[in-house]
């Protein structure tokens, strides 16, 4: 008998570079450009229109500086959904995926009717088509039709077609807008008379840039097709950033030079030119640049047809692409049913995910109007780009560790910030073009919230970096202070019990314990519950004594990164108190506080107590190192707890290291009160001496235990070199507790991000 094997049908590796960034420049060099130029200069200026595109390239490269990196460090379809997905959870996720999905879709819709609208006029105007038994706008809807089944079946027939024809038709497309720019430059040096056409440079002020801005921003969306193509690129880690971060600039460039041509092309006082050119350019709106152009050129409406043809089809062509790689992310993922990720055999492309995005595009294209649906596209790019700079932030900061970046931007996260709040401002004044637009985008986003709800949340396959529940059992809720757990290891299970049952007796708390399950790098985490055993039986170990006193919950869940679990688990179950055990590595003798703690210690907006070696003792005589600060208070509240309460003492501790003078005393009688213990309970004393670890580790030699504040240094400081607490730990002979307090409103900060 044979075992079946189960096959993987995988998307094939044949972009290139040069491939990629063709496919990013011709989604971003669509009908945007021809009907932003006049546009621009109607309601900015000569010199407006200029400064429209240079700042809106600005804008653009910092949101392709935060597409290169999230796509270097998650290489795979899906662009957007996939850094949302790893970033905010799989709700958000979704809405990436569906918002892009539709926006795409409505921009193939777009640069397929653009097509058609010039190609049938400028056929017009040579007789050709006086034949046609039908009217011409129902004819647009026919050719318009026609053209994008035409690349709905260049993208069937794979990404090495795709990205042939795409190249190609970007090539000509970049070739007759260079040309156009070229020679706008060449006019202006052999006429510089011409220049004064831009004075004055911003008649109108600074304040209409926003507006030209917010309306011509869609002309640089786009480049986030490149982030679709993870899982067909060769060398991705490498080439998608290059692709992002070349096709913006290139891009930029083309637009400047092509916006001053145009405002160069007309001639002052000039036949049939009233006013000032740039006045008579403006007065025709999103037809000035074709207006203009045909002045600077002896075969200008033919070379302005050319290239709005090469133009709308490298564009129609790579949005069909970008939206079919997302609605094939969606189903890989079961976001939406599993045959959207069906694959062609012979063409090793997305059939079923091609179909509906082509049914998506020709429905659009031929039975609705599509300028407030593309105003809605471009509201959704800005809302998606909003996303992905928030993205690249949190998943820095919460799994930067974790992943392989090929590409890291400078200046993090200053770039992705500004973004942010530029893009808001833009996405606020796109009102002023289409209040439909506001209507239209909340409505589809509603939608979407409904199918996950209704589907996508119950389906959805667990992700590579998802933390996921395994096992959970909750005690029934209380307002309880809540105190958590960490349960790891048996053989420290029991050491942690009586510690643990005395800092819940006294904050009079239900516990909440968990384990977070280690799996191998190289294993899949579907096989993590074969790795739970040892936390399962360490969370047994600890319920047995907790349960019958305060209400305990359990929680197993598994993910690469321990740390990022835990810190999970603490935001979402409000937790005040985090309990942990940790062991010295036999091998060294040397306490780190390692990948796992050094992250919970920084970011934990709770109060933090690690047990060092947990020991299940009697505490009589504690030892509290203290040099002022909340952790110097809460290491002495946490000995207060801990120490046997007939005949316990504590000695408070200072070092005088020749930086400050501490009044040990003084300290200790200011505080003893709030702990509610008598102060015949409490010592102190304060020597000299240049190394303070040696001194506090020589004095702890006669104590039962000694609780110590965690150093708060930055954590690149401490991967460099060893905190004082790190080194008593590692030669400290007598049990150790090392404690952390939250930092008030910092810490509702933290757990508010």
């Amino acid at each position: 008998m044979v075992d079946k094997v189960s096959v993987h049908a995988e998307l094939s590796r044949d972009l290139s570079l040069f491939h990629i960034t063709m496919m990013g420049l011709g989604m971003m060099i669509g009908a945007g450009v021809f009907i932003g130029v006049g546009n621009a200069i109607h309601i900015a200026g000569p010199g407006g229109v200029l400064l429209t595109f240079s700042l809106n390239g600005v804008i653009a490269l910092f949101t392709a500086m935060s597409y290169a990196e999230l796509s270097s460090a998650i290489p795979h379809a899906g662009g957007a959904y996939n850094f949302a997905r790893i970033g905010f959870g799989r709700g958000t996720s979704f809405l990436a995926g569906w918002m892009e999905w539709f926006a795409s879709s409505v921009a193939g819709s777009v640069y397929a009717l653009t097509f058609a609208i010039y190609t049938l006029r400028y056929f017009e105007k040579l007789g050709l088509i006086t034949w046609l038994p039908i009217p011409i706008p129902m004819a647009v809807k026919i050719l318009a039709g026609i053209i994008a089944c035409f690349f709905i079946y260049i993208n069937y027939r794979g990404v090495s077609e795709t990205g042939k024809i795409g190249a190609f038709f970007t090539m000509g497309q970049c070739l007759f807008l260079i040309v156009i720019g070229v020679i706008g430059v060449y006019v202006a040096l052999r006429e510089p008379v011409r220049l004064s056409n831009f004075t004055p440079f911003l008649p109108n002020g600074w304040s209409r840039l926003f507006i030209t801005m917010g309306f011509t921003f869609v002309a640089f969306e786009g480049f986030e097709v490149i982030a679709q193509a993870g899982d067909e690129t060769i060398n991705p880690r490498q080439n998608l950033p290059k692709a992002m971060l070349i096709s913006v600039f290139i891009v930029t460039l083309i637009y400047v030079l092509v916006a001053f041509a145009t405002v160069i092309s007309v001639r002052a006082g000039s036949p049939g030119i009233e006013g000032e050119p740039w006045q008579w350019i403006g007065n025709f709106k999103e037809r000035g640049f074709g207006e203009a152009v045909s002045r600077l050129l002896p075969f200008g409406n033919i070379l302005l047809t050319l290239a709005v043809i090469f133009a709308s089809t490298s564009a129609l062509n790579a949005t069909i692409y970008s939206a079919t790689r997302v609605s094939y992310a969606l189903g890989r993922d079961r976001m939406l049913p599993p045959y959207f990720a069906a694959i062609s055999r012979k063409r090793k492309t997305p059939k079923t995910a091609l179909i509906f995005t082509g049914i998506v595009i020709i429905s659009i294209a031929i039975f609705f109007p599509t300028l407030d649906v593309a105003a809605s596209a471009s509201i959704m790019f800005l809302f998606l780009f909003f996303l992905v700079n928030l993205s690249v932030i949190k998943i820095r900061r919460d799994i930067g560790d974790e992943l392989t970046y090929g590409y890291v931007m400078p200046l993090f996260p200053v770039f992705p910030i500004l973004a942010i709040l530029l893009q808001a401002t833009l996405a606020l004044w796109l009102v002023n073009m289409s209040l439909i637009a506001w209507i239209v985008a909340p409505s589809w986003i509603f939608a979407g919230v409904i199918i996950y709800h209704l589907y996508s949340k119950a389906h959805t396959k667990t992700s590579e970096h998802e933390i996921t529940v395994i096992e959970e059992e909750k005690a029934p809720e209380g307002d309880e202070y809540r105190i958590m757990v960490a349960c790891a290891n048996p053989a420290s299970a029991l050491g942690l019990v009586r510690n643990t049952y005395k800092l819940c007796g006294a904050k009079k708390a239900r516990v909440e314990l968990l384990h977070m399950v280690s799996v191998p790098e190289q294993v899949s985490l579907s096989d993590a519950h074969l790795y739970m055993l040892d936390g399962k039986e360490a969370m047994i170990e600890v319920m047995l004594y907790l349960a019958p006193i305060f209400p305990v919950s359990t929680t197993i869940r598994y993910c690469r990164s321990i740390a990022r679990g835990i810190l999970t688990a603490v935001n979402e179950k409000n937790i005040e108190m985090l309990i942990m055990g940790y062991g010295i590595k036999r091998k060294t003798h040397t306490f780190r506080l390692g990948s796992t703690l050094d992250p919970v210690i920084e970011r934990a907006a709770c109060d933090i107590v690690i047990f060092k070696e947990p020991k299940n003792e009697i505490y009589r005589n504690i030892l509290v190192p203290v040099s002022g600060g909340p952790n110097s208070f809460f290491a002495m509240e946490v000995a207060s707890i801990l120490m046997e309460k007939k005949g316990g003492k504590i000695t408070l501790f200072n070092v005088d290291s020749g930086k400050g003078r501490f009044d040990v005393a003084r300290f200790a009688e200011e505080h003893y009160r709030s702990l509610h213990i008598p102060l015949e309970s409490i010592t102190w004393k304060s020597v000299q001496s240049h190394n303070v670890a040696e001194a506090i580790i020589e004095e702890s030699a006669t104590y039962d235990l000694v609780v110590i504040g965690i150093t708060n240094l930055p954590r690149m400081y401490r991967a460099v070199k060893l905190t004082i607490p790190e080194v008593i730990a590692s030669a400290c002979p007598t049990p150790l507790v090392l404690v952390k307090a939250q930092g008030g409103m910092m810490s509702k900060i933290k757990r508010l991000i």
